[in-house]
Formats: C-alpha cells, sequence, structure tokens
C-alpha cells in the first residue's frame, strides 16, 4: 500500500486514477471497507481526539482532501477533493451496477436534489435511497468521545431503511468525526454495504446548496479564503485548517 504518515494518521498517496482502481477492487472483494478523506482539520480533530483518531487509521481507504496536506508531504501526495472523489465513485457504481444510499446533510431537501442531480449526470446509477439522516451528538463515555442519536427510535427506523433498500455502496454526511465514527460503529451492521464513505459536504455541493470555487482558485488550494469570504461563520475552522495544522507539523516533527 502507497501511505504515508501526517499527524499519526495514514494517508494513501494514490494518484487519482490509482484510488479509483483500489475502489474497484474494494467493492470486487465483497467485505466491509470504509473510505475516508482526511483534510487538515480533520486531523487537527483526531490530534485532540484519540477514538476518532483510531477509526480514521481504520479506513481502507485514505485520500488526501486538502492542500495543507500536500504541502506538508512535500507534494508526494495528490489532493482528490471528497465531493469529486464521491462522483468518481458513482461512475464506478453506474458501470458495475452497484446501488448507492445517500445518507446525511440534516436537510430533506438537500439529500433528495443531491440525488436527482447525480442521477441526471449518471443515468444508469441506481440510488436505492436518500434519507436526511439522524441528528447526533458528541459525548463523552469512558474517556472517549462517542457519537449517539438524539432520538433512537428515529435512527432505528434510519438503519431499518438502509437495510431494506440494501445498498452496496452508503455516502454518510454527518460532518468530519461524526460520519466516520458512525460508520465504524454502524457500517459492519448493515448486511449489503460493502463500501461506506464519510462525504462530508459533499451533498450540499452537489445540490447546489453550496457553491465551490472556481477551477482556478481550487488549482492554487485557495479553497480556504473562498470559503472565508463567502462563510465568514467558518473563520474557526478555517484556522484549525490552517495555522493550528502547520503549527502541529512543526512542533511533531
Amino acid at each position: 500500500m502507497k501511505c504515508m504518515n501526517i499527524l499519526g494518521v495514514r494517508i494513501d498517496t494514490y494518484a487519482k486514477k490509482e484510488a479509483i482502481e483500489e475502489v474497484r477492487k474494494l467493492l470486487d472483494q465483497n467485505i466491509f471497507s470504509m473510505v475516508f478523506t482526511p483534510n487538515p482539520e480533520m486531523l487537527v480533530a483526531a490530534k485532540k481526539d484519540q477514538y476518532f483518531h483510531e477509526v480514521l487509521n481504520l479506513g481502507k481507504l485514505n485520500i488526501c482532501d486538502g492542500i495543507g496536506i500536500t504541502l506538508v508531504a512535500r507534494k508526494q501526495v495528490e489532493k482528490i477533493p471528497g465531493v469529486d472523489f464521491m462522483q468518481d465513485i458513482c461512475a464506478v457504481a453506474e458501470k458495475e451496477g452497484k446501488t448507492v444510499y445517500l445518507l446525511g446533510s440534516g436537510d430533506g431537501r438537500v439529500v433528495e436534489k443531491c440525488a436527482e442531480n447525480l442521477q441526471k449526470t449518471y443515468s444508469n446509477l441506481q440510488i436505492v435511497g436518500a434519507h436526511k439522516g439522524p441528528l447526533l451528538v458528541e459525548k463523552s463515555h469512558n474517556g472517549r468521545v462517542v457519537v449517539e442519536p438524539v432520538n433512537a427510535h428515529i435512527h432505528d427506523e434510519i438503519i431499518h431503511d438502509i437495510i431494506m433498500a440494501a445498498p452496496d455502496i452508503l455516502f454518510v454526511a454527518f460532518g468530519h468525526g461524526k460520519q466516520e465514527k458512525w460508520i465504524f460503529e454502524h457500517g459492519s451492521s448493515l448486511p449489503s454495504v460493502i463500501l461506506a464513505m464519510g462525504v462530508g459536504g459533499s451533498f450540499d455541493y452537489i445540490a447546489g446548496k453550496t457553491k465551490r470555487p472556481p477551477k482556478c482558485i481550487q488549482r492554487v488550494g485557495g479553497e480556504w479564503l473562498w470559503r472565508l469570504i463567502h462563510q465568514p461563520s467558518r473563520i474557526k475552522r478555517i484556522w484549525h485548517a490552517t495555522v493550528v495544522f502547520l503549527w502541529y507539523n512543526i512542533i511533531h516533527r
């Protein structure tokens, strides 16, 4: 496996085509696998949350989703935006006849619009279900920060719906930390699911709720500045993804 270690988390160094090929292999193996897309903010969070750190390192495929990681790795790893990789997986699913379920975003209209737009792009893609997901909270339990549903009954109904839909691929959009822990805790109990991926805000982008920066800004790694301008409420998150991330890498060398 081609990989490197950044702040104690394994980052796979596959080029995009290689990563897509790895997804094909995982789908062929028919064994439950987790796909994560670590970015600088997630690595900073994992430094403070040992459970999150452990879960990230259990990912079968950990794709770099942040220019900060690329810079720290001295460009030995390619940045692959999670929203793009999610759509690459949809293209594979369409070609190989694998079914997909969309879970999360917290907004039923967003997840439905995301499904609609994916269907327009990949006309033969089989989307067997879409749900805004349960409301989750993080709680400290035996020294670990775990995720729990606010309403256990609703959560159980969603689990049942996924089981009945029997998807091969499950995309989970609960936000970093919550989605990875949830996938780890519940993914293997979903009999049909071969591959589960944490996708963060990807549904918002695909649904058109959140605008992506122009390609020229993406190429030079300016997404953080774009988000700061268009979503100033994210300043704390951007601070962690830039200044804190770089500082951690300096002191932990």
